[in-house]
């Protein structure tokens, strides 16, 4: 089941012109505040009719200018994620839960409650009513309610952004299992670099209400030419598999062919992960160094070096692990007689990759 969006619509300041496609698994609206990503979300939603498109979910035409099409919310079968969870207070979770079954046509196939409640950890919140919850716990129960609405389309407008950073790291694992566990599109909005590098099977860039991009994750934020939020966000994303734990606090994980150490995941070895190393925390040097504390030092080959107007400088190395990208100073790479095609080694302390950019690799085939 995909999803296809072409929408126009004239905004404070500029024209959202914007059209992309949404397959199977996690597709991330990605962008600066003001580009145009709520609209969007809104108007698959059907809470916003935009001037002019057309918005097909699995076939079934939501709205279609030409046409005349503009299906109400409640008819277009989907489940909305808000960012603040909009709980109904005086029902009790297991209430709220039931809730969206309301909205499901008779004949539709039902996700089954007890597995839903299973699959977010509520059990136990069930008879409690949203002022008793946490900020993860309402985030978890509205992931339940939408999942319980026989949706053909879940949609997610920043859901974790009114999350401290303790909470976002509780509720990331629910997304990444709703992302493998459900056959629908889930279309999800963002300006988080670490969220996107971990949810995203799909990432479309909006800048100023257009579509200036639209592929994979991994491929997008290496490049700051792309990236809406800028170099200070350039890293790579990585395809691991878990190794070991070791005694001492410290995950080994393989990557291609090299090994990395990080602080412990909570994690069966042999799990595929996905881990993001961000460009600021990488360091080069030509030579192997030696009498270090970082544990993590890859060598590679210089593929490509950018530098914009400032005084740093994104290079991209090509290792055994994948893409590494380090920022330094034109300086430092100059100093290092750095220029494509040379080698070169990639070091990383342990520390610098903390436990939200450790991801589950996406299921889905690429």
């Amino acid at each position: 089941m995909t999803l296809s969006v072409r929408l126009r619509h004239n905004l404070p300041g500029f024209i959202l012109d914007a059209a992309f496609e949404a397959p199977p698994g996690l597709t991330v609206l990605f962008g600066r505040s003001g580009s145009g990503k709520t609209t969007v979300i809104n108007a698959v939603a059907g809470l916003l009719r935009p001037q002019a498109g057309r918005i097909v979910a699995g076939g079934r035409v939501l709205f279609d200018s030409t046409q005349g099409i503009c299906l109400p919310p409640r008819q277009r079968r989907l489940g909305y994620i808000f960012q603040e969870g909009r709980l109904f207070p005086h029902l009790t979770v297991r209430q709220n839960l039931a809730y969206g079954r309301w909205f499901a046509p008779r004949d539709a196939a039902r996700e089954d409650m007890g597995r839903v409640v299973e699959m977010l950890g509520i059990g136990h919140l069930l008879t409690r009513r949203p002022a008793q919850l946490s900020g993860g716990e309402k985030a978890r129960v509205a992931i339940g309610r939408a999942l319980l609405a026989a949706p053909q389309l879940i949609l997610a407008d920043e859901p974790l952004a009114a999350l401290d950073e303790p909470r976002k790291a509780e509720i990331l694992p629910y997304f990444e299992r709703l992302r493998d566990a459900v056959n629908v599109p889930i279309l999800y909005v963002s300006h988080s670099a670490a969220e996107v590098a971990r949810l995203a099977t799909t990432v479309v860039v909006l800048e100023e209400g257009r579509v200036t991009h639209q592929g994979a994750a991994a491929e997008l934020l290496s490049d700051p030419r792309i990236s809406p939020t800028g170099v200070r966000e350039v890293g790579a994303v990585l395809e691991a598999r878990i190794v070991t734990h070791h005694t001492d606090g410290l995950t080994e994980l393989i990557a291609g062919t090299a090994a990395f150490f990080i602080p412990r995941i909570d994690r069966a070895p042999g799990t595929s992960v996905r881990i993001r190393i961000a460009a600021h925390d990488v360091m080069l040097a030509r030579d192997r160094p030696t009498g270090l504390s970082a544990l993590n030092i890859v060598e590679g080959r210089v593929e490509q070096l950018r530098s914009g107007t400032g005084p740093g400088t994104i290079v991209s190395l090509d290792t055994p692990a994948g893409r590494i990208l380090a920022r330094v100073t034109r300086r430092s790479a100059e100093a290092l007689g750095l220029a494509e095609g040379v080698r070169c080694h990639a070091i990383v302390k342990s520390v610098a990759i903390a436990p939200q950019d450790v991801g589950a690799a996406d299921s889905l085939p690429s």
